[in-house]
C-alpha cells in the first residue's frame, strides 16, 4: 500500500551477517544464532538502546520445528527486553519484504515508533524428515502405556525407515523445482544461455567492486572471522561460465547452470525502521523513506517467477511514477533467466501494460543474489539496505525493488529520497 500518511516510515539502517555458502563456515550456526547476530550488530552499530524498540518482526522459510516463533526467541536471546512485541513471518523469497511492510504498517498506524524487521536462513541445518510410516511408529511408541506395547511398536522398524527424506525443493502445487520452472520460462521467452551468463558476470563484477571499495562490507557485522560475502567470484568470466553444464535440463536445450543460479546460502539481515517524527526526535538522519509496496500472485502455469511483471507495473501506476523516474533498480536474481524474463515482460507488456526497458547502468549496481547469495528470508532486508545506502550516497530520488518468489508470487517496493 502507498504510504500517504504524514507519519512517513524512515529506513535508518540495515545490518547483516556475511552471506556464505551453505554447508561451510556457518554450518554449526543455527538460524537463531544468525538472527541474533544481525540484531546485535544493528543495535551496536546504531548505538540504539534496546529499550527503545517497540516491535520486532523476523522471517524464516526453512523453519526449525523447535523454534516456531523465531522472532520471539531472537528477543529473548538478544539484548532486547521481553516487552518487545515479536512474531515470525514466512513467504519464500519475499519473506523479508513482508517483515518490513508489517513494521511499516505498524508505524503508519501509530502503534510502533521504532521497529526492527529482518529474516534469517540456515540452509546448512534444515530439519531432517523421515517417512510418515516411521514417524507414526515413533509417535505410537511414545504414547504406549506399557513397556510391552512400546517394544511392539519398535519391532515394526525396518532399516529403510532410517533413510531421511531430503527437504522438499519442489513446488508442492506442480512437483517441479524452481530451476525446472525457470527453464520453462527461458524457453517460452527465448532467453538464451549467453544472456543469462552476462547477467551473472555483471552481478559478480559489480559485487566484487562494491566489496573492494567497502560499500557492501559496510553492511556486514563480521562473524566467526568472516567480514565479507564468500560467494562472490571475482575471477569469473563469460568464458568460464559458458563451460558449466546445465543442471535442470541436461539436454542440449538446457541453459540454467549452477553459475547463473543463486546458491544455497546461510545468513541473516536486520533493518531499523522509525517513524519520521521519532527519527527527528532521536536526531537520526534516514537513508530513505518507504513510498509504497505492492504484492502480486499468479498461476504457476503462467510462469512461476513472472509475478514481478504484475507487481511492478501496478506499483508504478498507483504511485504515478515510471521506470525512468527510478535512479536505481534492484532485481532479486533467483536465476539469470528469471531476471531476463522479467525485463522482457516489462518491456513488452505481460498481463499489464508495458513499462519500458531499463538502463543497464541502473540495474543492480552492487550485484545481487547470484553473486552475493540468497538466504531466502534475509534477501529482502539485504536488498532494502543496499538500495537505501546507495540512494543516500548518490543523492537518488527514487529506487525500485523487485523480488520474485516461489509459489508464483512477487513483491515490489519504491523507496524515496530522505533529502
Amino acid at each position: 500500500m502507498p504510504n500517504n500518511s504524514t507519519n512517513r516510515v524512515a529506513i535508518i539502517a540495515g545490518v547483516r551477517t556475511p552471506f556464505v555458502k551453505a554447508g561451510t563456515v556457518f554450518k554449526r550456526r543455527s538460524s537463531l544464532e544468525l538472527g541474533v547476530h544481525a540484531v546485535k550488530g544493528l543495535l551496536q552499530k546504531q548505538a540504539l538502546s534496546p529499550d527503545s524498540v517497540d516491535e520486532l518482526i523476523f522471517g524464516t522459510v526453512v523453519a526449525d520445528p523447535k523454534v516456531p516463533n523465531m522472532a520471539r526467541e531472537i528477543v529473548f536471546s538478544s539484548a532486547l527486553p521481553a516487552t518487545v512485541r515479536a512474531h515470525t513471518v514466512s513467504n519464500n523469497c519475499i519473506t523479508g519484504i513482508h517483515a518490513i511492510s508489517a513494521i511499516s504498517d505498524s508505524i503508519v498506524a501509530g502503534s510502533t515508533e521504532i521497529g526492527i524487521a529482518g529474516g534469517v536462513e540456515s540452509m546448512s541445518n534444515p530439519p531432517i524428515l523421515f517417512s510418515r510410516e516411521f514417524s507414526r511408529i515413533l509417535m505410537d511408541a511414545s504414547f504406549a502405556k506399557t513397556t510391552g506395547q512400546r517394544i511392539g511398536h519398535f519391532a515394526k522398524i525396518r532399516p529403510w525407515h532410517f533413510k531421511p527424506n531430503a527437504p522438499a525443493i519442489a513446488e508442492p502445487s506442480t512437483g517441479l523445482t524452481m530451476g525446472e520452472h525457470a527453464e520453462i520460462m527461458a524457453k517460452e521467452w527465448q532467453i538464451g544461455r549467453e544472456e543469462q551468463d552476462q547477467i551473472t558476470y555483471r552481478s559478480h563484477k559489480n559485487a566484487h567492486a562494491a566489496t573492494e571499495d567497502g560499500r557492501l562490507t559496510a553492511e556486514i557485522y563480521p562473524l566467526d572471522g568472516v567480514d565479507r560475502d564468500l560467494l562472490i567470484r571475482s575471477d569469473t568470466t563469460p568464458a568460464r561460465l559458458a563451460k558449466l553444464k546445465p543442471v535442470f535440463d541436461r539436454s542440449d536445450k538446457g541453459t540454467i547452470t549452477a553459475g547463473n543460479s543463486s546458491p544455497l546460502t546461510d545468513g541473516a539481515a536486520a533493518v531499523l525502521l522509525m517513524s519520521e517524527n521519532r527519527a527527528t526526535k532521536e536526531g537520526r538522519e534516514p537513508l530513505a523513506f518507504i513510498k509504497a509496496f505492492e504484492y502480486a500472485a499468479i498461476d504457476p502455469s503462467d510462469g512461476l517467477l513472472m509475478a514481478p511483471c504484475i507487481a511492478v507495473p501496478r506499483l508504478l501506476k498507483r504511485t504515478g511514477l515510471s521506470l525512468d523516474d527510478m535512479d536505481i533498480i534492484e532485481i532479486h536474481e533467483a536465476f539469470g533467466a528469471q531476471v531476463a524474463c522479467n525485463l522482457a515482460g516489462w518491456e513488452k507488456g505481460w498481463k499489464e501494460i508495458a513499462i519500458g526497458s531499463i538502463d543497464p547502468k541502473k540495474l543492480n549496481p552492487l550485484g545481487s543474489s547470484i553473486a552475493v547469495g540468497h538466504p531466502f528470508s534475509a534477501t529482502g532486508g539485504r536488498i532494502v539496505t543496499t538500495l537505501a545506502n546507495e540512494m543516500k550516497r548518490r543523492g537518488s530520488r527514487y529506487g525500485l525493488i523487485s523480488i520474485c518468489a516461489a509459489g508464483a508470487m512477487a513483491a515490489a517496493v519504491i523507496l524515496e529520497s530522505a533529502q
